[in-house]
């Protein structure tokens, strides 16, 4: 099962990002947490980190504080060394695009093969700017 962050206006659909597999997800946030936080999950990131991954929502307020929080860990994963892709899937995406990993920030992919983390501020700054909330899917 995978875990589809995105943006509705009414019944319209602005925006998503196809994270992966809720693992997937998973080991992106223990990154943060391990490299940035010392180990203690939300310390640093909150809204990132404790949001739970089940339905749910990050509402506009959160965005703005989520939005915060992936600037500072974009900034401090470009400057650590990448790691190797966690999922099959992504190995494969990376391999057909030509994807090269160096550095941190480059080691999350949508299923797109996107950078996860410039997706998911692209994600923010929409709902920012359209007044809604990421929603959970």
């Amino acid at each position: 099962m995978g875990l589809y962050l995105c943006v509705f206006h009414g019944d319209d659909e602005l925006d998503g990002v196809d994270v992966g597999s809720y693992a997937d997800f998973n080991f992106f946030r223990r990154a943060v947490s391990d490299r940035l936080e010392s180990g203690i999950p939300g310390s640093k990131f909150p809204t990132l980190i404790l949001h739970s991954d089940c339905d749910g929502e990050w509402t506009v307020g959160q965005c703005c504080e989520l939005e915060d929080e992936l600037l500072v860990i974009n900034a401090a994963f470009k400057e650590l060394p990448a790691v190797d892709f966690d999922s099959g899937w992504q190995k494969e995406v990376a391999k057909s695009l030509g994807l090269k990993t160096d550095c941190l920030c480059q080691s999350f992919i949508d299923v797109d093969g996107e950078p996860l983390l410039e997706r998911l501020l692209v994600l923010c700054q929409l709902a920012k700017n359209r007044n809604e909330s990421i929603l959970f899917q």
